[in-house]
């Protein structure tokens, strides 16, 4: 019988340490034997990369929210179909830089989406799909943005209002609270050692 993988998220709002924390995580799971496939959203395929660029990319166009939820989904069709389905059958385990508690906290908190859309195209899109683990990189809003600026030039979303990420990282809040047993919430507002310190001891007891 060939053993299925796992498939783990990490989450949070921008300016948290996503990239150096993935990097980490997927440096002790590695460690630890496990042969492992990192990928992000939206992307993770050649298609699904362009539409990440569409959704990215700063425009003098307005972008529907409806759209923007469509696009997403698109991407994460791709992205699932050709990428995590195939690599948790081989028994690899998938690290994702975001999956969908991000469309329910960006899209649906923060665009005022309804939730019953969302679950509609999560069904159809993912059948059953979830994640086994999350890390939800969890800082103060302003903190974070501060952050995301000193990276250099802001994206569509970087560009949004403070007000907007106060309510994505509120959807975060309740995506946790709905199903607290598959979050694993880190401060991410600490030192980079202290935020590392909480990584490896939630990786430990992932591999536990």
């Amino acid at each position: 019988m060939i053993s299925t993988g796992k498939f783990i998220t990490v989450e949070g709002t921008e300016g948290v340490g996503k990239s150096t924390n993935i990097e980490l995580i997927k440096t002790l799971l590695q460690q630890a034997g496990i042969e492992l496939v990192v990928t992000r959203e939206p992307g993770g395929t050649p298609l699904a990369e362009e539409l990440r660029n569409v959704l990215l990319a700063n425009r003098d166009e307005n972008f529907d929210p409806l759209a923007e939820l469509l696009v997403v989904f698109a991407a994460r069709a791709q992205h699932i179909n050709q990428v995590i389905k195939p690599a948790l059958a081989a028994g690899k385990w998938v690290l994702s830089d975001r999956f969908t508690d991000a469309t329910f906290a960006y899209q649906g908190k923060g665009r005022g989406l309804p939730i019953q859309a969302i679950l509609q195209l999560e069904q159809m899109v993912q059948q059953g799909l979830q994640p086994d683990a999350t890390f939800l990189l969890d800082i103060d809003v302003q903190v974070g943005l501060e952050r995301a600026r000193e990276r250099g030039e802001l994206d569509r979303f970087e560009n949004e209002h403070i007000t907007f990420f106060e309510k994505v990282r509120a959807g975060y809040h309740e995506r946790v609270a709905a199903t607290p047993e598959r979050f694993m919430v880190i401060n991410a507002g600490q030192s980079l050692e202290a935020v590392q310190q909480d990584v490896t001891l939630a990786v430990e007891k992932l591999l536990a």
